[in-house]
């Protein structure tokens, strides 16, 4: 490895690292909100203040960039994004953020199963293999038989499974659409979705809580930035790598601000989920890289 390319690795590293602190941080702000605001309220204002963020891109581009050769996808990835985001964070004021996080890491998973399903893409023994080690993961997780077992925890599994198909109608889209498109029209229809869910169970935020929501949005812009920049500049297994961090900062966000304790079987559940999906982004990374991807993907 040159010192060109160490020297980009070790940014999209720190890049990565910070959009785990960022997303971290959001989550922990939804969970201090909630105590006071309804999750669907705290929905409506991370997308609106999101937009507002996107906004500048989308008027550099112009509005031309809006044009898209599958509105009908548009739709139905924002119906299947807004059911994922206001189950997501109605569960972080049910389950301890630090299982939430865990389970999340599932969405890799998932992503690969619609991937096979609605894409038609092979799987093969050894991505096969990945994704029932990691539905074991998800069961060490959940402990279905244990004493306390918190049934909100399902809902945290059916958010993943929501993300996974999100995602893989994202990567349907971007064969043809620009990310601007992409972008935009997922900020615009979230918000026009959200505001429905959000009018049922409406109370206006105070001013501080008007901030917070703000930051909630910031934060959330500034992850997926920083994250979409790493991915950019490094081996997506390399950058994905330093996602497990996520787990360590809600954990200690849980223990310090929400008396939350990490248990012992939620960090090896955690760990074999995150495993198995890193291994299927690393798979899979290989294949775009060789020549050769039939031999490879076997």
């Amino acid at each position: 490895m040159t010192s060109d390319v160490q020297s980009t690795t070790t940014r999209a590293v720190l890049f990565m690292l910070g959009a785990t602190v960022m997303l971290a941080s959001m989550h922990g702000l939804v969970r201090l909100l909630s105590s006071d605001l309804h999750p669907f309220i705290i929905v409506f204002f991370r997308n609106l203040f999101g937009l507002i963020t996107v906004l500048p891109l989308l008027l550099k581009a112009g509005l031309g960039s809006l044009k898209t050769q599958h509105p009908r996808l548009h739709m139905i990835r924002a119906g299947v994004g807004i059911v994922a985001m206001l189950g997501w964070f109605y569960a972080l004021s049910k389950v301890p953020i630090a299982n939430a996080t865990a389970l999340s890491f599932s969405t890799t998973i998932f992503a690969t199963v619609c991937a096979w399903l609605f894409l038609g893409e092979v799987l093969r023994w050894r991505r096969t293999a990945a994704i029932f080690l990691g539905l074991v993961g998800v069961f060490v997780v959940l402990r279905p038989a244990a004493e306390g077992f918190n049934a909100f925890a399902i809902l945290v599994l059916l958010t993943s499974i929501a993300w996974g198909l999100s995602l893989t109608i994202v990567k349907h889209l971007s064969k043809t659409e620009t990310t601007t498109s992409i972008v935009s029209w997922m900020g615009i229809t979230l918000v026009v979705l959200s505001i429905w869910p959000a009018l049922f169970v409406w109370q206006t935020p105070t001013l501080e809580q008007f901030l917070w929501l703000f930051l909630v949005g910031a934060l959330a812009t500034a992850g997926h930035l920083l994250m979409t920049s790493a991915i950019k500049m490094a081996d997506t297994s390399i950058v994905m790598s330093v996602d497990f961090a996520r787990l360590i900062w809600t954990a200690l966000i849980g223990a310090y601000f929400f008396n939350e304790v990490l248990d012992i079987w939620t960090f090896v559940g955690a760990s074999i989920i995150f495993l198995a999906g890193w291994y299927i982004v690393f798979r899979e990374s290989r294949i775009s890289n060789d020549p050769h991807p039939r031999e490879i993907s076997r």
